[in-house]
């Protein structure tokens, strides 16, 4: 298996900075709202694509403000995962993929949300990315937007283990490349020293 890192052989990064994250939230209020949930599900989740896809009704969470994800990339098929999320964004779900009705009836809570390919959703947040004038490079894809998450978490101080938990990495190695973080991140992490 392949290392995972945030910065490519050649030190560029891959993922989003907080402005870039930004742009492209601004952007995905003009989609319409299926493109708009998915997008804001990846920036407020750190999930996978392919995981955002085997989302459906009963995966969220609306008292809790969670949403449930399966874990794919695990060889068990039944290993799932709660993140906590903004109300706003349960919200939008709610509205948007008019969850109310659909989880009431349990046929209708099987239902994914998005039922797009995952080389299509891949290219519709490539799409958007560019849209948000995101400068090219390889930051700038869905993989990005989930380093992004990682970065932003370490920034604001979450506990790597939670943030382990919340990504869903079985090493927490994995999870401790976020700490990585240059830049402003890397700034926002080293002023914690000084200011009390």
């Amino acid at each position: 298996m392949s290392e995972m890192r945030i910065f490519d052989t050649e030190g560029n990064r891959l993922y989003l900075t907080s402005s870039e994250v930004e742009q492209f939230l601004k952007l995905a209020k003009e989609q319409d709202p299926k493109l708009r949930t998915l997008a804001e599900t990846m920036v407020f989740t750190g999930c996978r694509i392919s995981e955002a896809l085997q989302l459906s009704a009963r995966s969220i969470e609306r008292e809790s403000n969670k949403i449930i994800f399966k874990s794919l990339k695990k060889r068990r098929g039944d290993i799932y995962r709660a993140v906590p999320v903004p109300a706003n964004l349960i919200d939008l779900l709610t509205i948007g993929h008019d969850l109310i009705k659909k989880q009431k009836k349990e046929k209708d809570s099987k239902i994914l949300l998005w039922s797009w390919s995952r080389q299509h959703a891949f290219e519709l947040i490539r799409k958007m990315m560019v849209e948000a004038e995101i400068p090219e490079g390889k930051h700038r894809s869905p993989k990005g937007i989930r380093h992004a998450y990682g970065v932003n978490a370490i920034t604001k101080g979450i506990p790597i283990n939670m943030l382990q938990k919340w990504m869903g990495h079985a090493d927490i190695k994995t999870t401790s490349i976020y700490a990585n973080a240059i830049g402003k991140e890397e700034a926002d992490i080293a002023s914690k020293m000084w200011n009390d």
